[in-house]
C-alpha cells in the first residue's frame, strides 16, 4: 500500500521569527499523527534553520527548486548535492510557477528531475495544465507530454525513485479547486499511462494532488483512490490548518 504524503510549499514566504513559529506550532499539532509522512519546502535562505527546528522529528525538508547542473560557474543556481548535504530528502521540479514565470520548458525539468535523483534526492514532479488547456479539453494531453518528457530522460524504472504532484494552474492560489471527481479523473489518467510502461511502477509511485488544498476539501480529495497526499501551498503557512490537512490523510 502506498504511502500517504502530504508536503507543504512555502513559495517566497517566511522570516526567522515567522518560521520558528510556523515549525514549532507544526510539530505539536502534528505529533500524534501516524502513518502519513509530513514534508515542508522553505525558501533557500532558510534551509539550514528549518533543518534544526526538525531535528529529531518525523517531518521531512524539502527545497522548492534546484538547478540541473552539479557545479561551476552558474551565478545564483543551487545544486542538488548542496540541497542533500543541507539535508533535503525531496526537491520540487516544474512547478506550474517555475514554468510558467520563469519559462521551464519539459525538457529543463527533465533534466532537473535527473539532476535531483543523482543527488540522492526524491524529485516531486509538478504536472498541470491552464485554464485555457482544460477548455480546450486537452488536459490529458497536457499532462501525458510533462510526464514523457521525463520518462523519456530518465526511464521509467527511475520514475519510481519520484514523486509526482498534478497541480490544475488554474486552482493555484484561485480558491478554485478541482472537484474530487476531476481530479481523481486526472490521478488515473497519470497512473494508466504509467502502467502502459511499467505495472509496478504505476501500482508503487505516489501522486499528490495540489490546487487550493483546505482544511474542508482535504478529506474529500485524499479519500479517491488514485490521490496519495497534497502538495499544499499557501494553507501549508498556517500550523494548525497544515496540521488539519495532514490529519485527514
Amino acid at each position: 500500500m502506498r504511502e500517504q504524503l502530504i508536503i507543504g510549499n512555502w513559495k517566497m514566504n517566511g522570516s526567522g521569527a515567522a518560521n520558528a513559529e510556523r515549525v514549532q506550532g507544526l510539530i505539536a499539532e502534528t505529533a500524534h499523527i501516524s502513518g502519513t509522512a509530513i514534508g515542508i519546502c522553505p525558501p533557500f535562505p532558510y534551509l539550514a534553520q528549518v533543518r534544526g527546528l526538525l531535528a529529531g522529528t518525523a517531518i521531512r525538508l524539502g527545497a522548492q527548486n534546484l538547478s540541473d547542473r552539479t557545479e561551476g560557474a552558474y551565478t545564483g543556481e543551487v545544486s542538488g548535492a548542496m540541497l542533500h548535504d543541507l539535508g533535503c530528502r525531496y526537491v520540487l521540479v516544474g512547478h506550474s510557477e517555475r514554468r510558467s514565470l520563469y519559462g521551464e520548458s519539459d525538457a529543463v525539468v527533465a533534466d532537473k528531475f535527473a539532476a535531483a535523483l543523482g543527488a540522492g534526492l526524491t524529485p516531486v514532479l509538478c504536472v498541470g495544465e491552464t485554464g485555457e488547456e482544460r477548455q480546450e479539453g486537452i488536459t490529458h494531453a497536457v499532462i501525458s507530454r510533462q510526464l514523457q518528457a521525463v520518462i523519456d530522460k530518465v526511464g521509467i524504472a527511475r520514475i519510481a525513485k519520484g514523486v509526482i504532484a498534478y497541480e490544475p494552474v488554474w486552482a493555484i492560489g484561485t480558491g478554485e479547486t478541482a472537484s474530487p471527481e476531476q481530479a481523481q479523473e486526472v490521478h488515473q489518467a497519470l497512473r494508466l499511462l504509467l502502467a502502459t510502461q511499467d505495472r509496478s511502477v504505476a501500482d508503487s509511485v505516489q501522486l499528490l494532488y495540489g490546487g487550493s488544498v483546505r482544511a474542508d476539501n482535504a478529506a474529500v480529495l485524499f479519500a479517491q483512490p488514485d490521490i496519495d497526499g497534497g502538495l499544499i501551498g499557501g494553507a501549508s503557512l498556517n500550523a494548525a490548518t497544515f496540521a488539519s490537512i495532514c490529519r485527514s490523510a
